[in-house]
């Protein structure tokens, strides 16, 4: 699915910047297949924290989501695709991810997403986040930018437009959701490691 140099570029980015922004990453095709899926499935809306203590707060985040699983031929290419980098990254970085999950994500215009990190040092087992876009015909004027805010660069912008992937270190990286003026969807995922402490796999399935 990510072509040999593109998962280079990704682990060479991630070393030095702690982010990589892949424009046209992703093949065109399934990326369609996989639209389709987010814009003809059932949505729910987002939740923030974990576990029992998962509220709604349409006040940070407006999205709603429908996780991926492997029922449809797209999605078992999609988590196929993430795995190949998944082990590319352990190979070159010695990142120790364990497992992956990820859920398409539908921002109706005007829905944003704060300023947030998708992981707090030392309480998560999320280490690497990726965001890919689903959205054909996109530009800038249409809004819902992924704004990026590297401790170490000025802040990074980028255009949800279909085939742009961009992975970055979840504990390290403050982003947001900006609004748009007409319907956003990709996909969002994390890479985890495995923070087993009593025989069992974390996170549980």
């Amino acid at each position: 699915m990510i072509a040999p140099s593109t998962l280079d570029q990704i682990a060479n980015d991630l070393a030095e910047q702690g982010f990589s922004v892949c424009p046209r990453a992703l093949p065109a095709e399934l990326m369609r297949a996989l639209a389709e899926e987010a814009v003809g499935g059932t949505l729910s809306p987002a939740r923030i924290g974990r576990g029992v203590d998962q509220v709604s707060a349409p006040e940070q985040r407006g999205d709603r989501i429908r996780w991926i699983d492997e029922c449809s031929g797209a999605g078992r290419t999609w988590l196929a695709g993430c795995d190949q980098l998944r082990v590319h990254l352990n190979r070159t970085l010695m990142a120790g991810l364990f497992s992956f999950e990820s859920h398409f994500a539908h921002y109706p215009a005007g829905a944003f997403y704060q300023r947030h990190v998708d992981a707090f040092r030392g309480q998560a087992n999320r280490r690497v986040s990726l965001v890919a876009y689903l959205n054909d015909e996109w530009s800038d004027a249409d809004g819902g930018q992924l704004v990026l805010y590297p401790t170490d660069h000025p802040q990074v912008r980028v255009t949800p437009a279909m085939g742009t992937l961009v992975v970055f270190l979840s504990e390290d990286l403050a982003h947001e959701v900006l609004p748009a003026s007409r319907d956003r969807y990709s996909i969002a995922g994390w890479f985890r490691v495995n923070q087993s402490s009593t025989g069992r796999v974390d996170p549980p399935v």
